[in-house]
């Protein structure tokens, strides 16, 4: 059983992971930085360690030596990376193998192999998973890759070799296009993975985003968990996930779910990865690439399943062998989650920075919400825009959208603007709601980005008219003054 945790991340995925490492058993760490001394997360864990003094050069959740130091100093027995940052970093697992740290995540020599999205794609291809048209490794030059995408036809796009989250990505829908788009999307990939080294792949037009959680434990078992739909992006960003996903059929899920395991079996696999795929009109599926770590969505999946994927990490990495069988997994009723971001949406979802004034938040028996932020807290530019996760859960997918609306209209933050109208927009939307949207569903099916209350114009004009009378009124009693929410419940139910 491992003992301790130094968890290399922060706000809600740290509470996260202490939460669950907590009631394991496990001494949880937490890091304070110098760029938020006293964020939510810290007040979670048993102990708070400071960074050591750097030239500041390295991002302090992107220093492996700091990261390394700390962790030998202190005595603690693992590292957990959460997502982003160094979560798919080889070289952070290879230093905690070297310094006799336990890296809650898979193998370094695994992780090198699946961050390759070349390599990841052969073995995809020996393991039958199929696959979209593509080049046959990294194109070497401008001619290589004019070769290739006249041979592949347009559209096609350009990746980065290294790395994702959309980085050192190109769409190219006719071949005038090509040198500047390969020029910009080598020069992104230098920038963000120090490799400027991409792959040309046949694109798919508006295709579905599923990706199905796998399982591997160190003894040779691997199942899976189930899918997640993950098509609501903008900028290939995902914004709202669900699962199960409602363009699968029981015959298709299997099939996608046995290439996912498959392809997990074949790269030996450990601890928990997801497998993403692409699925067009035809209801084909095509391998896109593979996550080594724990997702921002992973809530949704165990929603519906009753797991904990975080203690599976945690016990997978001690050694242990999965205690159950694929048979033994059942998927039970719908999960949604919106991720809460701080964002201005009516501006082209720009950050929203400022310090949270005011914070409620809706509650319920199916409610889920992780966030790191509090009343106090401040939003600045040095991290995620991400403030907070709702997940909402019921027996049916209509259901749970209804009740996620009802939570999003509980969910009130003052001090930033946030993308809740948004999530609304998304959530009234019928293509939504029937179930048939793609990746392209924000740019071409969403009319308007934010949500607007049928009354909102009735409840703007009578708050005004409140609040000039209230500002204009010599005060004669105690103070009276109406809550604007509490204003627009009662509009609601005129």
């Amino acid at each position: 059983m491992i003992k301790s945790v130094l968890i290399a991340n922060r706000g809600e995925i740290a509470i996260r992971i202490a939460r669950t490492a907590k009631r394991m058993g496990i001494v949880t760490y937490a890091i304070r930085t110098r760029k938020e001394p006293e964020p939510v997360y810290l007040s979670s864990v048993d102990f708070v360690l400071d960074f050591p003094e750097t030239d500041g050069k390295v991002s302090e959740f992107l220093d492996i030596d700091c990261l390394i130091y700390l962790a030998r100093e202190h005595e603690i027995e693992s590292i957990h990376p959460g997502y982003g940052y160094l979560s798919e970093n080889a070289e952070l697992a290879e230093r905690c193998r070297e310094n006799g740290i336990i890296f809650i995540g898979p193998s370094p020599e695994v992780i090198r192999l699946m961050s390759d999205k070349v390599a990841a794609k052969e073995i995809a291809e020996r393991s039958g998973v199929p696959m979209l048209g593509a080049s046959k490794g990294a194109v070497r030059n401008i001619d290589d890759a004019r070769e290739t995408a006249d041979k592949l036809g347009y559209p096609v796009i350009i990746k980065a070799v290294s790395g994702g989250g959309g980085r050192g990505m190109r769409i190219v829908r006719k071949k005038s296009e090509l040198s500047q788009l390969y020029k910009l999307a080598t020069a992104e990939a230098q920038v963000a993975f120090n490799d400027p080294s991409v792959f040309i792949e046949k694109y798919l037009e508006s295709p579905k985003h599923i990706e199905f959680q796998i399982v591997a434990d160190n003894h040779g078992n691997v199942i899976h968990l189930g899918e997640r739909e993950c098509s609501i992006q903008r900028k290939h960003q995902k914004l709202m996930e669900e699962a199960p996903s409602s363009a699968l059929d029981d015959r298709l899920r299997k099939k996608m779910a046995t290439a996912a395991v498959a392809l997990a079996k074949a790269a030996r696999y450990q601890n928990l990865g997801t497998v993403e795929f692409l699925l067009d009109s035809q209801k084909r599926f095509y391998f896109m690439e593979m996550n080594t770590r724990i997702q921002v969505e992973h809530p949704v999946t165990e929603e519906i399943t009753g797991l904990d994927l975080v203690e599976l990490q945690f016990n997978i990495a001690a050694g242990r062998k999965l205690p159950f069988r694929q048979s033994q997994i059942r998927l039970t009723g719908w999960a949604i989650e919106c991720r809460i971001n701080a964002e201005d949406v009516q501006a082209g979802f720009t950050p929203s920075m400022g310090i949270i004034r005011r914070l409620r938040l809706p509650q319920g028996n199916h409610i889920r919400i992780e966030t790191g932020i509090a009343p106090g807290s401040e939003i600045t530019p040095f991290f995620d825009s991400m403030v907070a996760k709702l997940i909402v859960t019921g027996e049916t997918r209509e259901q749970a959208i209804e009740r996620m609306l009802s939570a999003l209209e509980r969910f009130h933050v003052k001090g930033i603007r946030t993308t809740v109208p948004f999530c609304k927009a998304v959530l009234h939307n019928d293509t939504y709601r029937s179930g048939d949207f793609d990746t392209s569903f924000v740019e071409n099916r969403l009319s308007s980005p934010i949500w607007r209350e049928p009354h909102e114009e009735l409840l703007g004009a009578l708050f005004a008219v409140y609040t000039y009378t209230h500002e204009n009124t010599p005060e004669v009693g105690p103070d009276t003054r109406i809550d604007p929410w509490v204003l627009n419940k009662r509009i609601r139910n005129l």
